[in-house]
């Protein structure tokens, strides 16, 4: 008996804790890189993973090209602004692989 009981707490602290690790492992590729120090850059990285995101979910080809907040962005910073929403859309690419439809 009591070694059920050891092997039912071992097994609820790993289904406890597996969705942290999984969190943690997730972090790095989504995170904008640490030279992107302004806001702007910082949320245009963001905003790449998303559009790469909704390109996937509405099973578009993936081109940066093809996204409107990337080709019409008129905000501070146009240049800036769009390196780092195509670093973002990239990123989400090399980090999901292609898309298989």
């Amino acid at each position: 008996m009591k070694m059920k009981s050891k092997f039912a707490a071992i097994v609820l602290a790993a289904g406890v804790l597996a969705p942290a690790i999984t969190v943690a492992q997730r972090g790095p590729w989504d995170a904008p890189p640490s030279s992107y120090r302004a806001d702007l850059q910082r949320r245009a990285y963001r905003d790449g993973i998303t559009g790469a995101q909704r390109d996937l979910q509405n099973r578009r080809r993936p081109n940066v090209m093809n996204r409107d907040e990337y080709r019409n962005y008129r905000g501070p910073d146009p240049r800036g602004y769009r390196d780092a929403f195509q670093a973002g859309y990239q990123s989400f690419w090399r980090h999901n692989g292609p898309p298989r439809y």
